[in-house]
């Protein structure tokens, strides 16, 4: 949700208010695609999600919510709500980027693109948090490649954020070799 209102920010002809709405529910059917137990975090699948999967069931819900909305109160509103919906059901269908990953529909909109990229940088990043808490280190600063990741990653230098404190930890590190 900050990733995208804050590239909402740098590309302000973006519809903000659609953005935020393709956030909150460009993932939605996956609440029917998995089950998650009360204790554990095993994502099991039910029939439901291993036959349509989690994009159709999203464009369901959607649809089906929007049906249900008082929209006689919503009919001077621009743009309009049928335009709105269609507009927000791209989002859901087309937020996976390609028919390869899943996509009915490829992006058509900038927010459509917007909000692909977000997504995939979202799941990118969180992979290569996993990817060092669970990796072995291989030699001084590099891991070992962890799957779907394409190459083995290596320490990153410390954020601008990072305190004093926390620089002071990791000049403990072993020092490297230095190539020049």
């Amino acid at each position: 949700m900050r990733s995208a209102n804050a590239i909402c920010g740098v590309y302000p002809d973006l519809n903000r208010d659609l953005m935020i709405a393709g956030v909150l529910f460009h993932d939605c059917g996956k609440l029917w695609e998995n089950t998650y137990p009360e204790a554990g975090f095993s994502q099991l699948h039910l029939i439901h999600g291993e036959m349509l999967g989690h994009i159709p069931l999203g464009l369901e819900l959607v649809n089906k919510l929007w049906r249900d909305l008082p929209l006689e109160s919503w009919r001077e509103i621009e743009p309009a709500s049928e335009d709105v919906r269609l507009h927000l059901l791209h989002l859901i269908a087309s937020h996976h980027g390609q028919y390869d990953f899943g996509s009915p529909t490829l992006p058509r909109t900038p927010e459509a693109y917007a909000l692909h990229y977000v997504d995939n940088l979202d799941a990118k990043l969180e992979m290569v948090k996993d990817a060092y808490a669970s990796a072995n280190e291989t030699a001084p600063g590099i891991f070992e490649r962890k799957f779907p990741l394409s190459a083995p990653l290596v320490t990153p230098l410390p954020s601008v954020a990072d305190t004093e404190e926390d620089r002071a930890d990791s000049s403990s590190s072993p020092a490297s070799n230095e190539l020049f």
